[in-house]
C-alpha cells in the first residue's frame, strides 16, 4: 500500500487533505500518541504563506527547496507501539524500516557529538533518518564506501530558475560540477553555499566532503540546531524541518518517517536499503527518470525446505549409526560494512553555532565632535554557554542612524573576527558634519541572534575661549566702512580649535540682542555664522558703519562656552567751518541818507 498511496502524493498531483488523511491513517493505526504535523489544505507543495511555520529570517534553505522524496512510511509498523527497537547486528523485516549500516553509524554518531557540544537542543537521530530518507533515499539505500562516501556523486537539478529556485553558482563547481548554478550535493542534499557555512569533517579523514554521509549528517544535525532550536518543542522542530525545505508537504513526510523509524529500526548491510520512488517533481536524482522499482531489491528469506525423515533412536541404527543427509553447503553472507575505526576526535562545529551571547566590553559614551574621530570603539565578547570566549567568530558591525558618521575608509559595515580571548573592536569611527545620535549593531554572522546595539552622539565642535587678535579699536563715521580689520581666534583648553562654528552678531550698545540699526555687514545682515580655519581663525567681513552714530557692540559665540565682546564706535561726521567776514570799511551815510560821494581830486 505504501508504494501506491506515495505515487499518489507527488507535487502537483495531490492535494494537502490527501497527505493529511495518511499521516492520520499514520497515527491510528500505529502511533496513538502522534501528534500530526500541519497539513497544506491548499495543495501542492508551496512555500510557507501566513499563519504556518516560517524558517528563521535569513536563514533560506539548506536545500534550495530542491525536489525531495515523497513517498510515506508503510501503515504497518516495524515493531509493537510502546516496544524499544530491537537492536540486533544485521535482521531482516519490513524492508522500509532497515537504515543501512554506515548510514545508521552516522546518524547515531551525529546524534551523540551534537548532544555532547548542544545538549539544549535534544536532536534525535531518528529526525536525521527521516530527513536522509526523503531527500535521497538514506543515501541510494546505502551505496557508500567503507569511509561513508557515495559511490558515485548525489546531485539535485541544475537550480537555474526554470521549475527551482536560481542560486547561481557559489562554489565554483567545486562539489556540483557547476560553474553556472549551483546544485544541492551529497546524501543530505546541501546546496554549496549553505555548506561553505556548516560542512563538517565529522570522519576525520581532513575533508569536508558533503558527499561522506558522516561529514553530511554531522552537518544535518548542527543545522538544525541552529538559532538555539530545542528539537523537544514541536515549534522549534518544525521550524528545523522547514529551513531545511520550505514546503508543508515537505515537513509532512519528513514528519512520518520520524515518527515510523522512532517506533523501530534495524540496520542492513550497505547497499541494500530500498530507495523511495516517487519525487515531487516526478524526476530522479541527476534530474534523470525514476525507475518504477527500488535500485536494490530488499533481502528476502527462502522458504524452508521439507526436513528430511528422522530415524528411531530406539530401532536398531539408533542415534550412534544415523547418517545425516548431505547439507547444500550455503552461500557466505557478506557481512555489514562498518566505518573503520578511528579515534574520537571532537566534531569541527562553526564558531557561530557556539555562540549563546554577546557581551558588551567596551564602556562610556561614544562622543565626538563633528569632523573628529571617536576615542572608543565598540567591542563585544563572544561567550558560550558557560561563558568561556570563543574564538574566530565573525561579527558584523553596521552603523544605522541620519548622520554621516562612517568606520575607517567610509564604509557603514565592517566584519570583525574575534580573537583569542573571543573580543571583536570595530573599525574606528569618525563622526561628518552631521550631528545627532546614531547606532552601531553588532551580530554574529551566520547566527540568528537578537543584535548588541552601541549608542553613540555626534555634537559640534567647541571652543571654550574667543579673543581678538591685535588690532586698534573699531571707530568709524556715519555713513563710512570700518577701516580696522577684525580677526578672531578659538581655542580649546588652551590649544587651537578648528572647524569651530562662531556666531557674530552686531548688537545694541548692552550687547543684550541684535541692533535694529547702526553698524551691518553687507546687505544689511547683523548675524553671521563662521567656522574657524585649521588654526583656529576666523576673519570678519567688512563692517558698515551706518547712519546713526553711537556705542555699539560686536558679541561673538561659539559651542562650548566660548564668548568675546568688541566695541564698534559710529561717529557723526565732523561740521564744515564758515568763511572769516570781510574787512572793507562799510561806506558812511551823508545828510540826506545817501552815502556821501568822495571829494573829487579835482576839487
Amino acid at each position: 500500500m505504501s508504494a501506491h498511496l506515495g505515487r499518489r502524493l507527488r507535487k502537483g498531483a495531490t492535494s494537502g487533505a490527501v497527505v493529511a488523511a495518511a499521516v492520520a491513517a499514520l497515527a491510528a493505526s500505529q502511533a496513538p500518541e502522534m501528534t500530526p504535523p500541519p497539513t497544506d489544505n491548499a495543495g501542492g507543495d508551496r512555500a510557507i504563506g501566513a499563519g504556518e511555520t516560517a524558517p528563521p529570517a535569513g536563514d533560506g534553505s539548506a536545500t534550495g527547496d530542491s525536489p525531495y522524496y515523497t513517498e510515506l512510511p508503510p501503515l504497518n509498523t516495524p515493531n509493537k507501539p510502546g516496544l524499544p527497537p530491537v537492536k540486533l547486528p544485521v535482521i531482516t523485516g519490513p524492508a522500509q524500516a532497515g537504515i543501512p549500516a554506515s548510514v545508521l553509524a552516522a546518524y547515531q554518531r551525529a546524534e551523540q557529538s551534537i548532544r555532547s557540544t548542544a545538549p539544549g537542543c535534544n536532536l534525535p537521530w531518528q529526525l536525521l533518518a527521516g530527513i536522509g530518507k526523503v531527500e535521497s533515499g538514506q543515501a541510494r539505500g546505502g551505496r557508500v564506501d567503507a569511509n561513508g562516501t557515495t559511490l558515485s556523486p548525489i546531485l539535485g537539478p541544475v537550480l537555474n530558475g526554470v521549475g527551482f529556485a536560481n542560486i547561481s553558482d557559489t562554489d565554483g563547481g567545486a562539489f556540483d560540477g557547476d560553474r553556472t548554478h549551483d546544485r544541492a550535493v551529497g546524501p543530505m542534499q546541501f546546496i554549496p553555499s549553505t555548506w561553505a557555512t556548516w560542512g563538517q569533517d565529522a570522519n576525520s579523514d581532513g575533508k569536508r566532503d558533503p558527499n561522506n554521509i558522516y561529514d553530511a549528517a554531522q552537518a544535518a544535525g548542527l543545522y538544525l540546531c541552529a538559532n538555539d532550536r530545542n528539537l523537544a518543542l514541536k515549534a522549534d522542530l518544525d521550524r528545523a524541518i522547514l529551513s531545511y525545505n520550505r514546503s508543508t508537504e515537505y515537513l509532512n513526510t519528513v514528519m512520518s518517517w520520524f515518527e515510523y523509524y522512532r517506533r523501530g529500526t534495524h540496520q542492513v548491510p550497505d547497499g541494500t536499503g530500498v530507495l523511495p520512488v516517487d519525487r515531487s517533481d516526478d524526476r530522479g536524482q541527476d534530474n534523470r527518470p525514476l525507475p518504477t522499482s527500488p535500485l536494490t531489491p530488499a533481502p528476502t528469506t527462502p522458504a524452508p525446505k521439507p526436513s528430511e525423515p528422522k530415524p528411531d533412536p530406539t530401532k536398531p541404527g539408533g542415534p550412534s549409526e544415523v547418517t545425516k543427509p548431505p547439507t547444500k553447503p550455503t552461500s557466505p553472507v557478506k557481512p555489514p560494512v562498518t566505518p573503520p575505526t578511528k579515534p574520537t576526535v571532537p566534531p569541527t562545529v562553526p564558531p557561530a553555532v557556539k555562540v549563546a551571547r554577546l557581551t558588551v566590553v567596551s564602556s562610556g559614551p561614544l562622543t565626538a565632535t563633528t569632523g573628529s574621530a571617536f576615542t572608543k570603539t565598540p567591542t563585544v565578547a563572544a561567550l558560550d554557554a558557560a561563558g568561556a570566549p570563543i574564538t574566530g567568530v565573525s561579527i558584523r558591525f553596521e552603523i544605522t542612524g541620519t548622520t554621516d558618521t562612517r568606520f575607517s575608509g567610509g564604509a557603514t559595515t565592517a566584519t570583525v573576527t574575534t580573537g583569542s580571548a573571543g573580543l571583536a573592536a570595530a573599525p574606528a569611527l569618525r563622526a561628518g558634519e552631521k550631528t545627532g545620535s546614531f547606532t552601531v549593531k553588532a551580530t554574529v554572522v551566520g547566527r540568528g541572534m537578537d543584535a548588541t546595539t552601541f549608542t553613540a552622539t555626534v555634537t559640534e565642535r567647541q571652543a571654550d575661549a574667543l579673543a581678538r587678535v591685535g588690532g586698534d579699536p573699531l571707530s568709524a563715521a556715519t555713513g563710512a566702512t570700518f577701516s580696522q580689520s577684525v580677526q578672531v581666534k578659538a581655542t580649546a583648553k588652551g590649544a587651537l580649535a578648528p572647524g569651530v562654528l562662531v556666531t557674530v552678531v552686531i548688537a545694541d550698545a548692552a550687547g543684550t540682542k541684535e541692533s535694529a540699526d547702526g553698524p551691518s555687514f553687507k546687505d544689511g545682515v547683523r548675524t553671521l555664522v563662521l567656522k574657524t580655519d585649521e588654526n583656529g581663525l576666523i576673519a570678519l567681513p567688512s563692517i558698515l558703519a551706518g547712519d546713526k552714530a553711537g556705542a555699539y557692540v560686536l558679541r561673538l559665540t561659539a559651542p562650548g562656552g566660548g564668548s568675546t565682546e568688541i566695541k564698534l564706535t559710529v561717529t557723526a561726521p565732523t561740521a564744515t567751518p564758515s568763511p572769516s567776514p570781510s574787512t572793507t570799511p562799510e561806506p558812511t551815510p551823508s545828510a540826506t541818507g545817501s552815502p556821501e560821494a568822495s571829494p573829487s581830486p579835482s576839487a
